[in-house]
């Protein structure tokens, strides 16, 4: 192994060695802060050899990546804190994927009544919370999509997914949020979360899902 690849990995080695409780999620640091900190120690080290092209380039590249690194994963473990206090027992799931994508589950029968794009009024609390959260972190872009069951035509479950993707995200931009972060899709009965075979399994799959993901 080179020197400038054996500096590149030593500070990797560091990174990952040091875990520590993150104040906000209570999880790991490693597990989510300390990945990206890794992650942009390889890509500055990488940078910094091939610009510097000795040993001092590849360690100030190294360092640089790091610094990029740990501030997003930071940046995106306060996000997914906030949103969790903010959602507590509103009945919308929260989860967040191996690609550091947060998903919102919102179920229809809480959002919309039934057959209805119309966002149920006991509902503008909920989405309010997700607008305050989206607008005070705003490196994120956010998807919204509408899912149904399939009782009904397809035609109609095509419409219906979408109107009610649409009209989550209308409401998020007149909350604040910059419309050009939001986009929207209905995909009708395609991705069921549960069976359809079951009036329990229905109700899950009819529902609106919010993605957020985080932008350089």
């Amino acid at each position: 192994m080179t020197k400038k690849l054996l500096a590149a990995a030593l500070i990797i080695t560091s990174l990952s060695a040091c875990q520590s409780t993150n104040p906000y999620t209570r999880e790991e640091q490693f597990n989510k802060t300390s990945k990206y900190a890794a992650g942009g120690a390889v890509v500055g080290a990488v940078a910094g050899q091939v610009i510097g092209k000795d040993t001092e380039g590849t360690l100030t590249g190294a360092a640089a990546g790091t610094a990029l690194g740990a501030g997003l994963g930071y940046y995106f473990d306060r996000q997914e804190a906030a949103l969790r206090q903010e959602l507590e027992r509103t009945g919308v799931s929260l989860r967040r994927t191996a690609d550091n994508t947060l998903e919102l589950v919102m179920p229809g029968n809480l959002t919309f009544r039934t057959g209805s794009s119309d966002i149920n009024s006991g509902f503008y609390d909920v989405l309010d919370s997700v607008a305050k959260i989206l607008v005070e972190y705003k490196n994120t872009t956010i998807f919204v999509s509408g899912h149904t069951d399939n009782t009904g035509s397809l035609a109609t479950n095509q419409r219906l997914s979408r109107e009610r993707a649409s009209s989550v995200a209308r409401y998020l931009s007149s909350r604040g949020v910059l419309s050009s972060r939001i986009s929207s899709q209905g995909f009708d009965y395609q991705f069921p979360i549960a069976s359809n075979s079951t009036a329990a399994g229905r109700e899950q799959n009819r529902r609106v899902e919010i993605e957020i993901t985080g932008t350089k």
